[in-house]
């Protein structure tokens, strides 16, 4: 049975049902921190539970990870169809350029904040304008980070800020050193590796706002940072919950997948985008020196040349293959101690190396969401102590721009995950289409807002009605305790 852990109280069961029925008492002024866990009975019956689990979503998603007891529940429509919309969602490639050229862009009023880091840099924190005032303190906060050289002003950002400002949501958006016209104030911009500014931004924000709980959303590199920050803070994150959207979570398959067939469309823009918001402060890297390589930053024509030119060396790494491999969140998930909802599409490419019995590209592209991918000889349905075998439509691999071969002709290949190393904080839902950040479907397509937007806040609410019925209820314990003192004559002494 899945519980929940607060703090270093007994566990108890995450159903709110059982707030009513539990005897234990909350020590008062506890900071409530939510974490979710496995007990050894899950493991035991984890195999049962995939089976199940398919009652909770519709067939066509793929829903896997530790928390998925916990959290499916949380979501309303999962149990419907994606249904990409006709024309624009039968291709990723045409329903990425798609959202990013047609999706409608909705109208907000911002207002800056520019945050002074400790290094002297500067990043943007652009807030709903007026909110300050028309909120109450203690209402929830979101954090949004946009992709690589995005800002307040792309629209997935703005439908998700608007969807969780009517909700009743505090919601600000993090625009990293450069993007969203955010001032560049030192030789340094940022990277997937620096997360000093995030968290600085969350503590600001957490200063800012203590009362209220603290939840953040990153699409894309943003993704990949705050993951790398949940992992990083671990058990001593001041996040309630996360969530994580077109997560390349390993950055050198990443690279690889963006050199090849249309792909590169994509790599050349970005790498356009970087050297816009470079050449607006090229300025600060005049006669800079060392191995920076200023020409190639400032022409580059792809992501690795940028990052090779200038990004690998402010940030301190020897090639730029060493920055990719130790900058990547595929690792961080372990660590993760905080309720985290990742989705993904499904991007298949194949292999020039062949899947072989060796199983050699399954053991080189190990499975993103850290469930330990691997293949033996192992019959349909066979199960162990350890392994539980699950057959993905034969076809091995999950997230965007995986990189996994297909197994057509090695059918008696099973993925298998590995259950012990579920992180059970985690659940990852697979669309079977979507495009980078695209997700044109549901009730707002093709101009509205992306599918994922009320899962999303499906899930954002659930966390948040959890922690706020827990509080209350150790308000209530307080209340108790003290109406009983009194009404036994009881007092306090002070020595």
């Amino acid at each position: 049975m899945a519980i929940a852990s607060l703090g270093f109280v007994s566990p108890l069961s995450f159903s709110l049902r059982h707030l009513k029925q539990s005897h234990c008492a909350l020590p008062s002024k506890t900071s409530v921190h939510l974490t979710l866990r496995s007990s050894t009975t899950t493991r035991s019956a984890s195999a049962a539970t995939m089976a199940n689990s398919s009652n909770d979503h519709h067939p066509s998603l793929e829903v896997i990870g530790g928390a998925m007891e916990i959290l499916l529940p949380a979501f309303k429509t999962i149990t419907l169809p994606y249904t990409p919309y006709p024309v624009f969602g039968w291709n990723r490639h045409v329903e990425t350029i798609f959202a990013a050229f047609f999706r409608s862009l909705p109208d907000v009023r911002y207002r800056r904040e520019c945050l002074r880091t400790q290094d002297n840099g500067a990043v943007a924190l652009d807030w709903v304008s007026g909110d300050d005032r028309r909120l109450p303190s203690e209402s929830p906060v979101l954090i949004l980070l946009p992709g690589l050289t995005g800002g307040s002003g792309d629209t997935y950002v703005r439908h998700m800020l608007l969807r969780a400002r009517n909700k009743g949501w505090r919601v600000v958006v993090f625009n990293s050193r450069g993007c969203g016209d955010s001032p560049v104030t030192t030789p340094q911009l940022y990277s997937a590796s620096f997360l000093g500014d995030i968290s600085e931004v969350v503590a600001h924000i957490g200063n800012r706002y203590p009362r209220a709980n603290l939840y953040a959303a990153g699409w894309s590199l943003g993704a990949n940072i705050l993951v790398r920050y949940l992992g990083q803070e671990s058990h001593s994150c001041p996040l309630s919950g996360a969530v994580s959207l077109c997560n390349p979570f390993n950055l050198v398959i990443a690279d690889e997948d963006f050199r090849k067939g249309f792909n590169i469309v994509y790599d050349k823009a970005l790498a356009n985008s970087l050297c816009k918001i470079f050449k607006k402060h090229a300025l600060l890297f005049e006669d800079i020196g060392g191995e920076f390589d200023i020409p190639m930053t400032a022409n580059a024509k792809s992501v690795r040349e940028f990052d090779e030119g200038l990004t690998r060396v402010s940030f301190g790494f020897t090639s730029v293959d060493d920055y990719y491999s130790n900058s990547s969140s595929s690792d961080s998930i372990k660590n993760v101690s905080i309720p985290l909802l990742c989705i993904q599409n499904q991007c298949f490419q194949n292999l020039t190396e062949p899947a072989g019995p060796t199983g050699k590209p399954l053991n080189r592209y190990k499975n993103r969401f850290s469930l330990c991918l691997e293949t033996e000889f192992l019959k349909p349905r066979q199960k162990s102590t350890n392994y539980i075998v699950v057959e993905l439509k034969n076809q091995c691999g999950i997230g965007e721009g995986f990189g996994l071969t297909r197994l057509d002709s090695y059918t008696h290949f099973f993925p298998i995950l590995y259950m012990p190393q579920e992180n059970p904080n985690c659940l990852l839902i697979v669309t079977p289409k979507g495009g980078h950040l695209g997700w044109v479907a549901g009730g707002e397509a093709p101009l509205g807002a992306p599918w994922t937007d009320p899962i999303i806040m499906d899930f954002l609410e659930h966390l948040e009605y959890a922690r706020s019925s827990i509080v209350a209820y150790s308000a209530n314990l307080d209340d108790f305790r003290s109406g009983t003192a009194q009404s036994l004559g009881l007092h306090q002494l002070e020595v």
